[in-house]
Protein backbone atom coordinates (compact mmCIF):
# COMPACT_ATOMS: atom_id res chain seq x y z
CA UNK A 1 0.00 0.00 0.00
CA UNK A 2 1.47 3.38 -0.99
CA UNK A 3 1.89 6.35 1.30
CA UNK A 4 -1.19 8.15 -0.04
CA UNK A 5 -3.26 4.98 0.18
CA UNK A 6 -2.20 4.66 3.82
CA UNK A 7 -3.15 8.28 4.54
CA UNK A 8 -6.53 7.81 2.91
CA UNK A 9 -7.05 4.59 4.84
CA UNK A 10 -6.30 6.46 8.07
CA UNK A 11 -8.82 9.15 7.13
CA UNK A 12 -11.50 6.56 6.50
CA UNK A 13 -10.56 4.66 9.66
CA UNK A 14 -10.80 7.82 11.74
CA UNK A 15 -14.09 8.85 10.20
CA UNK A 16 -15.51 5.41 10.82
CA UNK A 17 -14.44 5.27 14.45
CA UNK A 18 -10.88 4.00 14.38
CA UNK A 19 -8.60 4.28 17.36
CA UNK A 20 -8.46 7.63 19.15
CA UNK A 21 -4.66 8.03 18.88
CA UNK A 22 -4.98 7.99 15.09
CA UNK A 23 -7.75 10.56 15.23
CA UNK A 24 -5.64 13.04 17.18
CA UNK A 25 -2.80 12.63 14.68
CA UNK A 26 -5.22 13.05 11.78
CA UNK A 27 -6.85 16.50 11.66
CA UNK A 28 -9.34 15.46 8.98
CA UNK A 29 -10.46 12.41 10.93
CA UNK A 30 -10.88 14.49 14.08
CA UNK A 31 -12.80 17.16 12.15
CA UNK A 32 -15.13 14.62 10.53
CA UNK A 33 -15.77 12.97 13.89
CA UNK A 34 -16.56 16.30 15.54
CA UNK A 35 -18.81 17.48 12.68
CA UNK A 36 -20.69 14.21 12.90
CA UNK A 37 -21.29 14.96 16.59
CA UNK A 38 -19.52 11.73 17.47
CA UNK A 39 -21.89 9.86 15.15
CA UNK A 40 -19.44 7.77 13.15
CA UNK A 41 -21.91 6.95 10.40
CA UNK A 42 -22.78 10.63 9.92
CA UNK A 43 -19.08 11.54 9.84
CA UNK A 44 -18.43 8.84 7.26
CA UNK A 45 -21.37 10.06 5.18
CA UNK A 46 -20.00 13.62 5.22
CA UNK A 47 -16.58 12.45 4.13
CA UNK A 48 -18.07 10.26 1.39
CA UNK A 49 -20.20 13.18 0.16
CA UNK A 50 -17.15 15.48 0.04
CA UNK A 51 -15.13 12.86 -1.82
CA UNK A 52 -17.99 12.27 -4.27
CA UNK A 53 -18.11 16.01 -4.88
CA UNK A 54 -14.40 15.95 -5.70
CA UNK A 55 -14.87 12.97 -8.00
CA UNK A 56 -17.83 14.51 -9.84
CA UNK A 57 -15.99 17.80 -10.41
CA UNK A 58 -12.73 16.66 -12.00
CA UNK A 59 -10.94 15.34 -8.94
CA UNK A 60 -8.51 17.42 -6.95
CA UNK A 61 -7.29 19.39 -9.95
CA UNK A 62 -10.80 20.17 -11.13
CA UNK A 63 -12.05 21.38 -7.74
CA UNK A 64 -8.89 23.40 -7.11
CA UNK A 65 -9.31 25.04 -10.52
CA UNK A 66 -12.95 25.83 -9.69
CA UNK A 67 -11.88 27.69 -6.54
CA UNK A 68 -9.06 29.45 -8.39
CA UNK A 69 -11.48 30.46 -11.15
CA UNK A 70 -13.69 32.17 -8.55
CA UNK A 71 -10.78 34.23 -7.19
CA UNK A 72 -9.78 31.90 -4.36
CA UNK A 73 -6.29 31.03 -5.56
CA UNK A 74 -4.64 31.72 -2.21
CA UNK A 75 -7.09 29.46 -0.44
CA UNK A 76 -6.82 26.59 -2.94
CA UNK A 77 -3.04 26.79 -3.07
CA UNK A 78 -2.81 26.70 0.73
CA UNK A 79 -4.70 23.40 0.86
CA UNK A 80 -2.16 21.77 -1.42
CA UNK A 81 0.85 23.51 0.11
CA UNK A 82 2.62 22.36 3.24
CA UNK A 83 1.73 25.43 5.34
CA UNK A 84 -1.50 26.25 7.15
CA UNK A 85 -4.81 25.98 5.29
CA UNK A 86 -6.65 29.20 4.49
CA UNK A 87 -10.35 28.71 5.16
CA UNK A 88 -13.35 29.49 3.00
CA UNK A 89 -16.88 30.45 3.95
CA UNK A 90 -20.11 28.62 3.24
CA UNK A 91 -20.99 31.40 0.79
CA UNK A 92 -17.73 30.86 -1.10
CA UNK A 93 -18.45 27.13 -1.35
CA UNK A 94 -21.88 27.97 -2.75
CA UNK A 95 -20.30 30.38 -5.23
CA UNK A 96 -17.97 27.63 -6.47
CA UNK A 97 -20.38 24.70 -6.68
CA UNK A 98 -23.72 26.41 -7.18
CA UNK A 99 -27.07 25.93 -5.49
CA UNK A 100 -28.18 22.94 -7.56
CA UNK A 101 -25.13 20.84 -6.71
CA UNK A 102 -25.35 21.79 -3.04
CA UNK A 103 -29.06 21.04 -2.94
CA UNK A 104 -28.46 17.55 -4.33
CA UNK A 105 -25.64 16.99 -1.87
CA UNK A 106 -27.79 18.27 1.02
CA UNK A 107 -30.43 15.68 0.14
CA UNK A 108 -27.77 12.95 0.08
CA UNK A 109 -26.36 14.08 3.44
CA UNK A 110 -29.72 14.70 5.09
CA UNK A 111 -28.92 18.35 5.86
CA UNK A 112 -30.05 21.74 4.65
CA UNK A 113 -28.22 23.44 1.79
CA UNK A 114 -26.74 26.03 4.16
CA UNK A 115 -25.54 23.30 6.55
CA UNK A 116 -24.02 21.42 3.62
CA UNK A 117 -22.15 24.53 2.44
CA UNK A 118 -20.88 25.13 5.95
CA UNK A 119 -19.77 21.51 6.39
CA UNK A 120 -17.98 21.54 3.04
CA UNK A 121 -16.24 24.80 3.95
CA UNK A 122 -14.76 22.94 6.91
CA UNK A 123 -14.12 19.56 5.28
CA UNK A 124 -12.70 20.46 1.85
CA UNK A 125 -9.54 22.27 3.00
CA UNK A 126 -8.55 19.37 5.29
CA UNK A 127 -9.57 16.69 2.78
CA UNK A 128 -7.55 18.27 -0.03
CA UNK A 129 -4.65 18.86 2.36
CA UNK A 130 -4.72 15.20 3.40
CA UNK A 131 -4.79 14.01 -0.22
CA UNK A 132 -1.77 16.21 -1.12
CA UNK A 133 0.78 15.44 1.64
CA UNK A 134 3.79 16.22 -0.56
CA UNK A 135 2.54 19.71 -1.40
CA UNK A 136 1.34 18.80 -4.88
CA UNK A 137 -1.59 17.03 -6.51
CA UNK A 138 -0.55 13.39 -7.04
CA UNK A 139 -0.86 11.99 -10.54
CA UNK A 140 -3.14 9.22 -9.32
CA UNK A 141 -5.54 11.53 -7.45
CA UNK A 142 -8.59 10.13 -9.26
CA UNK A 143 -7.64 6.62 -8.14
CA UNK A 144 -7.11 7.81 -4.56
CA UNK A 145 -10.57 9.33 -4.43
CA UNK A 146 -12.14 6.16 -5.87
CA UNK A 147 -10.24 4.01 -3.37
CA UNK A 148 -11.26 6.28 -0.50
CA UNK A 149 -14.91 6.07 -1.50
CA UNK A 150 -14.66 2.29 -1.74
CA UNK A 151 -13.12 2.15 1.75
CA UNK A 152 -15.89 4.32 3.16
CA UNK A 153 -18.62 2.29 1.48
CA UNK A 154 -17.07 -0.94 2.73
CA UNK A 155 -16.86 0.48 6.25
CA UNK A 156 -20.48 1.62 6.15
CA UNK A 157 -21.73 -1.77 4.98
Amino acid sequence: MGLLDEILGNVANSALGGDQSQQSANPLGALINSLGGGNQAQGGNMLAAAMSLLQENGGLSGVLDMFRGKGMTQEADSWVGTGPNVGVSADQVKQVFGGSTLSNLATQMGTSQSQTSSLLAQILPELINTLTPEGQVPENHDDLISQGLALLRRGAA
